[in-house]
């Protein structure tokens, strides 16, 4: 993992096509602008586990339907 400092206006480039900039610093919260193609998927972090958690408990559930219906 790359840990580096950033002021606001400032960005990192990401391989030759993604770019990600410092728009706002406000208490504790960091906003940021994220330029990268349309083919990229951006994700929050608590987003993607959301949703892999769900798909997690969706699988245990169908399993439980496909059991209860073999019987």
């Amino acid at each position: 993992m790359l840990v580096i400092t950033r002021k606001k206006g400032e960005s990192i480039l990401i391989g030759d096509n993604i770019e990600v900039k410092i728009v706002k610093i406000d208490d504790g919260s960091v906003k940021i602008a994220i330029d990268a193609p349309k083919e990229v998927v951006i994700l929050r972090g608590e987003l993607y586990k959301e949703v892999e958690e769900e798909n997690k408990n969706a699988v245990v559930f169908e399993k439980s339907i496909l059991k209860n219906i073999k019987k």
